[in-house]
């Protein structure tokens, strides 16, 4: 008897070991991928070795620690659904025992975790910690800088809590809420977390639609289209013509001292404008057949079909939660992994969620970009501060966290949502559920539509001749608008 609790003991142990060195390694690749993104983007600076090299190099370990979690949550529900089909497709096979019910908490309750470090503790420390100096009449250096931050932070985390805990006491004022509000470790952060939680589905709700009408725009920037009724030719000809008046110009502006300034700089910009446009032309006729003729209309044909999957699948969940009150999305505490299929078509339609998982996340980030509000976020190659990093890091901290918590509402999966992520008080809300996915759908819709109806408008005018009539109204014509009105101008 005593050596077979040895032996449950020790398979115990040696379970956790393994899930441990399992977890540490998946981390370890998503940490070594996110580095190589944020450094990719960071702006460069010299290799001398200071005080603000130092906070600089220690901000980016926190916000590369944070795009990692991110990683982790956006991999997360799709790790969990194929994971579960693979076990029912071998129950019994040796080398993939390792893949069970405990693993696959252990991984919902580490990114839960560390969502909640980072967005509450490391992300507010990096940016305190970056715009610190140290109090005035003390000793500069490292220790004041950090001194500063942990103020700051306790201070911030006292506004917080407050701010959490009026807000709870105006929501909930009876008896047993009351005596909740007490207690740190099981009201304040999941309640906190849980509003944070609902502040991303609604920052979800906001941006996926905007990024899959977005989408086919920059898909049709990257990819070259089909010349239909277009003579590139003449279009090169007459783009030719425009970037010698315009360089005629410039010339002319140059050699006198008076017209210096916003005026040449505004021509520069017009004559790099012209050359894009140029260049995007010269690179429409030399493509390829294939590329223009067939690749385009495929691709387009994926985005197209990926986006209608998601708003009838969407549809389909509105119906479900009218008639059956199990589409509710809730959490699950059960163990077992591999027991039953949540797909009707099996693999095939796992599969095909995580897909849609995938291009709802990248839409969202494309969407997010999109936004006015947030265009000043966006990463430039080699050019981006430490602070927009930690932005674009909370961002898409915030937006990936939710990202499990969209799908099982929106009705993407029907994999229930597990550890912390289940227990947000706002899922079991009937009518925040019911609203979610019909402003999903009507927003995405409508999108859609303006986006297409837009496309084939301007088609139109482009077979038609008419989109020149526009062009030479256009400011950037040599021989009309802002640039004809000034006097000064004109005469050269």
């Amino acid at each position: 008897m005593e050596e077979d609790d040895v032996t449950i003991r020790e398979q115990n142990f040696h379970s956790q070991v393994r899930e441990y060195i399992i977890c540490f390694l998946l981390f370890a690749v998503l940490y070594i991928v996110s580095y190589f993104i944020i450094t990719r983007y960071k702006r460069k600076s010299d290799d001398h070795e200071d005080e603000d090299a130092v906070v600089n190099r220690i901000s980016l370990y926190l916000c590369t620690f944070t795009l990692a979690v991110s990683g982790g949550a956006v991999f997360l529900l799709p790790f969990s659904i194929i994971s579960n089909e693979i076990l029912l497709s071998f129950p019994k096979n040796y080398y993939i025992q390792w893949l069970n019910g405990s693993l696959i908490h252990g991984l919902w309750n580490l990114v839960s975790l560390f969502s909640n470090l980072c967005l509450f503790v490391l992300m507010p420390f990096a940016y305190f910690f970056l715009e610190s100096e140290g109090f005035a009449g003390s000793k500069k250096g490292i220790k004041a800088r950090i001194l500063e931050t942990f103020v700051m932070l306790f201070l911030l985390a006292l506004l917080i809590l407050g701010i959490v805990w009026v807000a709870s006491a105006l929501i909930d004022n009876d008896a047993a809420s009351m005596e909740s509000l007490y207690d740190l470790w099981e009201f304040y952060l999941p309640y906190l977390y849980s509003c944070i939680s609902l502040m991303g589905g609604l920052l979800l709700l906001m941006c996926t639609p905007v990024g899959l009408s977005r989408m086919f725009t920059i898909m049709g920037q990257l990819l070259v289209k089909p010349t239909i009724l277009e003579d590139l030719d003449e279009q090169i000809y007459c783009i030719h013509l425009q970037e010698e008046a315009l360089q005629r110009r410039l010339n002319g502006s140059s050699s006198h001292t008076f017209s210096r300034g916003s005026s040449t700089l505004q021509l520069n910009k017009e004559l790099d404008n012209i050359r894009n446009q140029r260049n995007k032309l010269e690179r429409r006729k030399k493509a390829s057949g294939w590329e223009k003729n067939l690749l385009y209309p495929i691709v387009m044909l994926i985005l197209l079909a990926g986006t209608t999957i998601s708003v009838l699948m969407v549809a389909f969940n509105i119906l479900y939660l009218l008639v059956d009150e199990t589409a509710m999305p809730k959490g699950s505490t059960d163990r077992g992994i591999g027991n039953t299929s949540l797909s009707t078509f099996g693999l095939a339609q796992a599969v095909l969620e995580i897909i849609l998982m995938f291009y709802l996340m990248v839409s969202s980030v494309v969407g997010f970009y999109s936004l006015r509000v947030f265009e000043g976020l966006t990463p430039r190659n080699d050019d981006t501060t430490m602070t927009t990093i930690i932005g674009c890091c909370v961002s898409i901290l915030v937006l990936s966290s939710a990202l499990p918590v969209m799908s099982r509402t929106l009705g993407i999966t029907r994999f229930d949502l597990l550890g912390d992520f289940g227990r947000f008080n706002w899922l079991g809300n009937f009518y925040i559920v019911l609203s979610y996915n019909l402003l999903f759908a009507v927003v995405t819709t409508l999108c859609l539509v303006r986006k297409f109806t837009s496309a084939v408008r301007e088609e139109l005018l482009k077979a038609l001749g008419l989109d020149k009539l526009q062009l030479s109204n256009s400011p950037t014509d040599p021989e009309s608008g802002k640039l004809s009105a000034n006097g000064h101008q004109k005469t050269l």
